[in-house]
């Protein structure tokens, strides 16, 4: 069986998702449950100057946040956003206080009565003001959360001598997470322990932030994984203020209570993708070869700061994509607005540097008169090559052959010269896009942060169970370790058990984001699987512990930004194919392929889920997920006026795996969930530019947006 970890199996939750039968948090019902709802902001940024609140009827309760025993600060990385808020107000939605009792019309009636006076203050609304600096600033003295810079070579030198600039400024808009399951939690009361019910990734992180904001011991709060209908970095870091919102309204009633967000005010007043303006400079010489770039990357990072530093740092570090620059100069800041925090999504940070990278180094080819794709094979790193971070590529990389894999199954260059002269009847156009993705968490974060560890097991019975705090969410995680442990144990899958996470009974294996669960947690799981075999004992109890052990190659330097940022990488090209409608600007896909090196899949039927998905949600990105902030109010409220894609809005994709093992990962596994997401945007805008022969700055592209490109083509 070990000869065959990537034959496709039946996911082990398969039938109690497709039958129905499976609960997940809105269906678990608890005896005298009472019902939590949030009082809101309704303002971008004010004080708060009076609360007035209804005499309470007997049974219902108001919760601020005179009521948190510990501290009123959200445990993230910095400690700027209140559990709730108390004297002030910095964006539409921000949580007040929470109304609570047993009648849910009654909670909603009586959170409809409360009136706040508020005292308004000038808000910053978007990047350009937060910039500037004219407005009081929310954050510090200069509304930047984080900004970091790195240089590589003698980029003031190349400037200096190069024949030409060329410099192009690009902008990404939010991305909404668009999850099947919205955001929900139950918190119980019970022998002075408050046990937290979530639809989750990180129960430790939601662990944390409750014992920060209740100030008790860690053995007074207890986190449970619920079963979770997606979360794409959604339930990374929001239910952590969640998981407080119910904890404080459990230990306040003393009772089980249940918060659950419908799709309205999900999608109003929860983190999103980082909008992003991106500045690229490249020196160029006579013959048009790349001499330097000087790149500058600004995020909107909302109300708080969140993940925004870390979610910078991944994109400055895909800043120059695949592609190898001698001399380089990338500075970035993630800024403080009145709006929405935004925070972790699939990519974190990386699919906004990839669509400005891969337009970029497009539009210099088709200045210089070339094929974008020949010129971007110039500059493909190779094995050995320096990162942009002055570490290296120290793994296979299998650019030149994915690249003739995807030749093979699209016949993209000869269609791309084909559109290009208007040699056929209708708009066809066809785009490619060349990336990667770092696997695990940034530098030393596994070593210094999260110091991972797993436990197995095994009962007298023989029945082996994996005790890890990472969660399935979807993406088939509790099938791909299951097959793991028993391929190594050499025992059939169903003796192999993987239950939904309790802080109570699972280490802390870290969360479930970075592409590292299967990564990182599933090599510990490959060892400690293989340390129980050597010592298996039937019809006896044993437990098996690992932990992480760190391999060094250059060690990341935070503050100088050089080092390795990460272990390995994983790679990915995407071509799309389209015909546009000049009439109506109307996009319609006709192909879709792509070539993935994730090592070595542990199961290709998930993993062909997480391409098909990954790529649906990217080519949502570049096109159909239009999400506005006006005056600091989201305006796409529902799943109705947010477009997401459909399968009828697709064609079959054609998708191939390259096997490249990675010694490091369980059976040469490396990152798959991210990696996938990336390239859509860049390869379905390209294919628009050739159908079109014109040129884009921003995604998504809107029908809109085509038709004042083609008034001036």
């Amino acid at each position: 069986m070990k000869n065959f970890i990537s034959t496709p199996i039946k996911k082990t939750d398969h039938r109690v998702k497709t039958e129905g039968s499976i609960q997940y948090i809105a269906d678990i019902k608890w005896e005298n449950m009472l019902f939590v709802k949030t009082l809101r902001s309704t303002r971008t940024r004010a004080y708060i100057e009076k609360i007035h609140i209804p005499t309470m009827p007997e049974g219902y309760f108001v919760i601020d946040y005179k009521d948190i025993p510990g501290k009123n600060i959200l445990k993230v990385i910095v400690n700027d956003n209140p559990v709730l808020a108390e004297d002030k107000v910095n964006y539409i939605g921000e949580p007040i206080l929470l109304v609570v009792g047993p009648k849910k019309d009654m909670v909603l009636k009586i959170v409809e009565s409360i009136v706040v006076t508020y005292e308004d203050r000038m808000p910053i609304l978007n990047i350009e003001d937060a910039l500037d600096n004219t407005i009081e600033p929310i954050y510090e003295t200069d509304n930047s959360f984080a900004k970091y810079q790195y240089e590589k070579g003698d980029c003031n030198d190349v400037f200096q001598k190069a024949y030409e600039i060329f410099e192009e400024s690009f902008e990404t808009g939010y991305q909404e997470h668009a999850y099947i399951e919205p955001q929900g939690m139950v918190a119980v009361y019970a022998e002075d322990k408050i046990s937290v019910y979530g639809s989750i990734q990180c129960p430790y992180y939601v662990k944390n932030a409750v014992v920060h904001a209740l100030g008790c011991s860690e053995n007074k709060v207890r986190i449970v994984q619920s079963t979770t209908g997606g979360g794409f970095g959604g339930k990374e870091d929001y239910p952590s203020l969640l998981g407080c919102h119910v904890a404080l309204a459990a230990l306040k009633t003393k009772k089980t209570v249940q918060l659950i967000m419908d799709r309205k005010e999900d999608m109003e007043v929860t983190t999103k993708r980082h909008p992003a303006k991106l500045t690229y400079k490249t020196a160029l010489d006579k013959e048009g070869n790349i001499l330097g770039m000087d790149i500058d990357i600004k995020l909107n990072g909302g109300a708080y700061a969140g993940l925004s530093s870390v979610v910078m740092q991944r994109s400055l570090i895909c800043a120059t994509g695949v592609y190898n620059i001698p001399h380089l100069k990338v500075k970035g800041k993630a800024l403080a607005t009145n709006t929405v925090p935004t925070g972790a999504f699939r990519g974190f940070g990386a699919p906004q540097s990839f669509f400005a990278i891969e337009m970029h180094m497009g539009h210099i080819a088709k200045k210089l008169g070339l094929d974008p794709l020949e010129y971007k094979k110039r500059y493909m790193v190779k094995t050995g090559d320096s990162t942009s971070t002055s570490g290296f590529f120290r793994d296979t990389i299998l650019l030149p052959e994915m690249l003739e894999e995807i030749e093979n199954l699209s016949n993209y260059s000869e269609k791309y010269r084909t559109y290009k002269e208007g040699k056929c009847i209708t708009n066809k156009g066809i785009g490619i896009s060349l990336f990667l993705h770092g696997c695990g968490f940034t530098g030393s974060g596994e070593r210094d942060h999260i110091r991972a560890t797993v436990k197995l097991k095994k009962y007298s019975n023989g029945i082996v169970e994996i005790l890890v705090s990472n969660v399935d969410i979807g993406q088939g995680l509790q099938t791909t370790l299951n097959k793991i442990v028993s391929t190594v144990l050499e025992v059939p899958i169903d003796k192999v058990i993987y239950a939904n996470p309790d802080t109570d009974r699972v280490p802390d294996s870290g969360p479930t984001v970075a592409s590292r669960s299967l990564m990182i947690v599933g090599k510990l799981l490959e060892r400690a699987a293989e340390h129980l075999k050597e010592i298996w004992v039937d019809g006896k109890e044993q437990e098996i512990t690992e932990h992480y052990k760190h391999t060094e190659f250059i060690p990341w330097d935070e503050k100088k930004f050089t080092g390795d940022a990460y272990p390995t990488y994983s790679w990915g090209v995407n071509v799309v194919e389209v015909e546009v409608d000049t009439i109506t600007g109307q996009i319609h896909l006709s192909g879709i392929w792509s070539v993935f090196d994730v090592g070595i899949a542990i199961d290709e039927r998930i993993i062909q889920g997480q391409i098909e998905g990954g790529m649906l949600q990217g080519l949502g990105y570049g096109s159909l997920e239009v999400m506005a902030s006006k005056k600091g109010s989201i305006q796409q409220k529902t799943i109705t006026d947010y477009i997401i894609p459909t399968a009828k809005d697709v064609v079959r994709m054609e998708n191939r795996l390259i096997k490249n093992p990675y010694k490091e990962g369980p059976f040469g596994a490396k990152g798959a969930g991210e990696l996938t997401l990336i390239g859509g945007a860049p390869a379905l805008i390209a294919a628009i530019e050739n159908a079109v022969n014109g040129q884009f700055y921003k995604t998504p592209v809107t029908p809109e947006d085509l038709m004042e490109v083609l008034e001036d083509v």
